[in-house]
C-alpha cells in the first residue's frame, strides 16, 4: 500500500487519509463491483482482485485472483483463489466463508460450473456443488456467468445470473440461479431475454420474510446474439427494477423510470438494511442525474414510475443540477458516498448523511442529504473499465473507489470519513 496525499485537495476536508492499496506495475487491480457482498461485517477484512477492471474480469485470464486486503494488518493482500475462472465471490454474513465460481461453461452446454468455498482466512477450501447438466427441471446449460453472485442474510443461498442459450438462437434468454447451500441444489427462478444485466442483490434486512427478496434489474430492447454477446444493452424506454422471492414467486416493481423522461442508469442498492432501495436515474430533458429511494408495489406491468401505489423519495431534490452516478451506503442506512459526473473532469466523490431509512416515508418536504462533503477527485478516465465505482465500508468509515491515474487501474481507499 502506499498513503497517497497528493490525492487530496483543498476543498478535501481534514483528516482524511487517501490509500493506494494495490501498485504492482503493470497488473491491473480493481474493486469489486459496489454492490457485492465483500466485506467482513466486522469491517476489517473484504475482497478485491487482481489483473481485473471496474467491470469484473476474462473467464480465462491465468493471472486473475482474488486477494483478502486485511486494513488491521497494513492492508495486506492474501490470495484466496487460485483457479483460472474463478468468478462471482461472496462473503458470508458472519465473515467466515468466500463462496465463489469456478467457470468452465460452454454456451449451449458441455462444459461445467463449479460452486466452491474457502475460509477468509484462506483455509478449509471445499466443493459444494458441481453443475454439468442442464439446470434440474429445464433444457438449459449456464453460461457466459454473471460476475456478480449475491448472499441471503441467514447465509442459506446464493443467487447468481447466467445466459441460457443453445448457441444458435437469436435473442436466447438469461436467466438467475438460486443455490441452497445448506442442500447443495439449485434451482432456475426467472427466465427470457430481457434479463441480460440482472445486479441481483438480496435484501439485507434480518427479517425472515424480507430477507427473501432480490433486487433485479431488467433491461428491455436489449440485444443479444446467438453466441451470448450483447449488441445493445438497453433501449426504448429503458430499464426497470424489481423485487422478486427467492422461490421465484411475488414479482414486484420499483416505481422509478420508463415513463419517456426518467431512465434507470442500471445502479441500485438497498438503503442500508431496509426494505427501501435507491437507484440513479437521468432525466433525459435537463441531462441531470438524480438518487431516488423507494419502495415496491404489486407489479403492474413494465411501467416503472407509474406503478400504482409505488413511493419514491427524491433524495437529491436539494441539488439544483445534481450529477450523481455510483453509490452506496454503510450496513445502518446512514452514510453514502457517490461517484458523480462531469467525467471529462475526472469526476468528484462526494459523502453525505443519510436519515435513518425508517423514517423516509414521513420526512418533510427538505433536503434529505446532510453533510454533504466533496471528498476529491478520483482522477480516472471514466472508461467503463476504468470507473470509480465508489462505495463504503459496512460501518461507514471507509470509502472505496478506483482510478488508472497512475496510467494502470489500481484499487484505492479514503480513510477518517468518522471524523466527518
Amino acid at each position: 500500500m502506499k498513503v497517497r496525499p497528493d490525492l487530496l485537495d483543498a476543498q478535501s476536508p481534514p483528516g482524511l487519509e487517501v490509500v493506494q492499496l494495490t501498485d504492482e506495475p503493470g497488473v491491473p487491480h480493481s474493486h469489486i463491483y459496489m454492490e457485492a457482498p465483500i466485506f467482513a461485517p466486522d469491517s476489517r477484512r473484504f475482497l478485491l482482485h487482481r489483473s481485473a477492471h471496474a467491470h469484473g474480469s476474462r473467464q480465462d485470464d491465468p493471472e486473475h485472483r482474488y486477494l483478502v486486503c486485511d486494513l488491521e494488518n497494513g492492508c495486506a493482500l492474501t490470495p484466496v483463489t487460485e483457479e483460472i475462472g474463478a468468478t462471482a465471490p461472496a462473503v458470508s454474513p458472519d465473515g467466515t466463508w468466500v463462496y465463489y465460481f469456478v467457470n468452465q461453461t460452454k454456451v449451449g452446454g458441455g462444459g461445467r460450473l463449479t460452486l466452491k468455498r474457502v475460509g477468509l482466512d484462506g483455509t478449509r477450501r471445499e466443493t459444494l456443488l458441481v453443475l454439468d447438466t442442464p439446470l434440474p427441471g429445464t433444457r438449459f446449460w449456464p453460461s457466459r456467468i454473471y460476475p456478480l453472485a449475491t448472499i441471503s442474510a441467514d447465509g442459506r443461498c446464493l443467487a447468481l445470473p447466467a445466459f441460457l442459450g443453445d448457441g444458435q438462437t437469436q435473442g436466447a434468454p438469461w436467466g438467475l440461479m438460486v443455490f441452497d447451500l445448506a442442500a447443495d441444489e439449485v434451482r432456475l427462478i426467472l427466465h427470457g431475454p430481457t434479463w441480460c444485466n440482472l445486479h441481483p442483490q438480496y435484501c439485507r434486512s434480518t427479517d425472515p420474510e424480507t430477507s427473501r427478496d432480490i433486487l433485479v434489474q431488467e433491461n428491455h430492447d436489449n440485444l443479444t446474439d446467438a453466441g451470448g454477446n450483447v449488441r445493445k444493452l438497453v433501449g426504448g424506454l429503458g430499464a426497470d427494477i424489481h423485487l422478486i422471492r427467492d422461490d421465484g414467486t411475488n414479482l414486484r416493481n420499483l416505481p422509478w423510470g420508463r415513463d419517456g423522461e426518467e431512465h434507470c442508469q442500471g445502479h441500485q442498492c438497498w438503503w442500508g438494511c431496509s426494505t427501501w432501495a435507491i437507484t440513479s436515474t437521468n432525466l433525459r430533458t435537463q441531462n441531470t442525474h438524480h438518487l431516488v429511494a423507494g419502495t415496491a408495489a404489486s407489479f403492474a406491468g413494465h411501467i416503472g414510475r407509474q406503478t400504482p401505489g409505488g413511493v419514491r423519495l427524491e433524495l437529491s431534490r436539494d441539488f439544483t443540477c445534481p450529477q450523481f452516478c455510483h453509490f452506496s451506503t454503510d450496513l445502518a442506512g446512514r452514510r453514502l458516498v457517490a461517484d458523480t459526473f462531469p467525467a471529462d473532469e475526472g469526476g468528484r466523490l462526494l459523502f453525505a448523511t443519510l436519515p435513518p431509512p425508517e423514517s423516509a416515508g414521513r420526512l418533510p418536504d427538505t433536503a434529505v442529504l446532510s453533510n454533504v462533503r466533496f471528498l476529491l477527485k478520483p482522477r480516472c478516465d471514466w472508461k467503463k473499465k476504468a470507473h470509480p465505482h465508489a462505495f463504503l465500508s459496512p460501518d461507514g468509515t471507509k470509502a472505496f473507489f478506483n482510478s488508472d491515474e497512475s496510467g494502470v487501474l489500481q484499487a484505492y481507499m479514503i480513510r477518517g470519513l468518522d471524523a466527518i
